[in-house]
């Protein structure tokens, strides 16, 4: 049966060639469009995580529902035991200090509100890959009183590098202090939110206003992203429940999940649509080529071949087709894709953002794998309807077409 069906689908040159091109170019439009989403994702995830969250943040019990409002309150009174902790865990790269405030940018003449962060600055720019620096320079840790202001705030304020500005705040026992500033830069984070009212400024300054020794966060960069959710477990497992809790970064960033579920249904959508049109195109070429063949199995019925035989011959055919199909839209795919990512695809900014990208396709052993799993299902699939109209035609009638 296997020989046959083998000699058969290369004796039927066209039709064969017909199928194959419905299945190859379902395939690889899987593969690409699977290979696009994936990007997208990992692009979005890095951008957040190497632009304002880490990959991980440790704070005080509490901190992430009521912190917001009073973060002198959720101090951790002993960051560098902490620290020693945190950077223990197998995979962690490094566990940065942060100081979380509120408070008031004057700039002489103009009060904006504002949220600010107390950072340590080398440690946060080797984090901060996908933190542009749009006007002047980054923090860096000789600034006893430097500041940096989100893109946005600048606007507003008609800030630049070099202006002096001042912050002003409740400490943490409520008195109101305030320290002056040189604005050391302007930056562009992913969130034009956050830009519109970020400012960051060291760690040091930071706690001279809060007049405290503490800090508020932790926030831990690993060295594969893929591992956040093990690290994130090993790192409940040994600080005190009591005393700590521990947040990966797509729990903290409402806008990935947001955005991550939108993109997921349109490209849903998407595959759907690509999956159809395979279904489709294969059915009407095996449905044809089977057609097109009813002499030749009422000749086979004829002499002697059950219905059954016939069945599984023009089945079998279609698991070849199959095969060789989905192997070379998969191998097409590859090719394309790795063709495509050499050059790259010039990506607007995603809503609510300030930053355009770069996109790729990436190679997902799990996009394969479904793209090759949905060549050959569809395939087999389409040649059950036409299998079984064929093999329930009279044998006389069968016959006839061959006249």
């Amino acid at each position: 049966m296997f020989r046959l069906a083998l000699r058969n689908v290369f004796r039927q040159k066209i039709r064969s060639a017909m199928t194959l091109t419905a299945i190859v170019f379902g395939v690889t439009g899987l593969v690409l469009s699977g290979g696009f989403v994936q990007d997208m994702f990992v692009q979005l995830a890095e951008a957040i995580i190497h632009s304002q969250l880490g990959h991980l943040q440790v704070n005080k019990l509490g901190f992430f529902e009521l912190g917001s409002r009073s973060p002198e309150k959720y101090m951790i009174a002993d960051p560098r035991a902490v620290r020693a902790a945190i950077t223990a865990v197998p995979g962690v790269e490094d566990a940065m200090a942060r100081v979380n405030f509120s408070g008031l940018l004057n700039n002489g003449k103009t009060d904006m509100p504002v949220i600010g962060e107390g950072v340590e600055a080398d440690r946060e720019a080797r984090l901060g890959s996908y933190l542009r620096i749009v006007a002047g320079r980054q923090l860096n840790d000789r600034d006893g009183y430097g500041i940096t202001v989100g893109e946005g705030l600048a606007e507003k304020l008609k800030l630049q590098p070099g202006d002096r500005v001042t912050v002003v705040m409740n400490t943490a026992e409520g008195a109101l202090n305030s320290l002056e500033f040189e604005v050391a830069g302007v930056f562009q984070s992913f969130s034009k939110d956050f830009d519109a009212r970020a400012v960051r400024i060291p760690l040091a300054a930071a706690q001279e206003l809060m007049n405290t020794r503490g800090i508020n966060t932790f926030v831990v960069s690993l060295k594969d992203t893929a591992q956040t959710d093990p690290t994130a477990r090993l790192l409940a497992d040994r600080l005190d429940p009591a005393r700590f809790e521990v947040k990966t970064w797509y729990a903290l960033s409402d806008f990935y999940q947001s955005a991550h579920d939108l993109y997921e249904r349109q490209f849903g959508v998407l595959r759907f649509i690509i999956l159809v049109m395979v279904l489709l195109s294969v059915a009407n070429s095996v449905n044809m080529g089977a057609f097109e063949r009813v002499g030749e199995f009422g000749t086979m019925m004829a002499l002697g071949n059950r219905r059954g035989q016939v069945f599984r011959l023009i089945v079998t055919e279609n698991v070849l087709l199959g095969l060789i199909g989905a192997a070379a839209g998969v191998a097409l795919g590859v090719i394309l894709a790795l063709a495509i990512s050499a050059i790259g695809i010039p990506m607007p900014p995603p809503p609510n953002a300030n930053i355009g990208y770069t996109a790729y396709i990436r190679i997902v052993p799990e996009e394969l794998a479904l793209s090759f799993a949905v060549g050959f299902l569809a395939t087999v699939a389409a040649s059950f309807f036409p299998a079984r109209r064929v093999t329930r035609i009279p044998v006389v009638d069968a016959l006839r077409q061959n006249v």
